[in-house]
């Protein structure tokens, strides 16, 4: 079956993952590339991707009016998605298991807040997210450490909050 821009897009997407995961070396990913740009069906694009893993799957976080949080021991998936009409998100990375560099959360908060606490030596940005009323506090690096967290999407009339963990105080330790 032949292949459309959009499966050559999709196939260099993964590409571009492979790649920042360190599954490709710059010479084979841009001997890839060339192939998947140039791929006349499907089958050739399955054959630049057949040692590569499958892509992870997004994962799709939704409530109407209530939070949502996600805390402890839990694996961040390498794309998670966040819908609330009504509601808040809390995510604490912070002891979490993180198994991709590159971790992208889009959230679509109508009139909710969320917060992304990050596991220390993190990074994150939120250029690609949009605001309404709200605001964004980014206290944490924004261009080195991982995993890096993309924030993306829209808060229409909640705030935003990335940051590290606090400091413990009265903990043994």
């Amino acid at each position: 079956m032949r292949a459309s821009d959009h499966d050559r897009d999709l196939t260099v997407e993964r590409l571009q993952v492979a790649f920042t995961e360190g599954r490709l070396t710059p010479v084979e990913m841009d001997q890839r590339l060339e192939r998947a740009l140039s791929a006349r069906t499907h089958d050739e694009l399955e054959g630049l991707l057949a040692d590569l893993p499958a892509p992870a799957k997004l994962v799709h976080l939704e409530s109407k009016n209530g939070s949502l949080q996600r805390a402890g021991d839990w694996e961040v998936p390498r794309t998670l998605r966040v819908v609330s009409k009504y509601g808040s998100a809390d995510l604490d990375l912070s002891e979490a298991r993180c198994l991709h560099p590159l971790v992208e959360v889009r959230f679509e908060l109508a009139y909710g807040s969320a917060k992304i606490i990050l596991p220390m030596g993190a990074s994150a940005d939120t250029d690609e997210l949009r605001t309404g009323w709200g605001s964004v506090s980014l206290d944490v690096s924004q261009h080195s450490g991982m995993p890096h967290v993309h924030v993306t999407g829209e808060l229409s009339y909640g705030n935003l909050t990335v940051r590290y963990p606090r400091k413990r105080w009265f903990t043994q330790s």
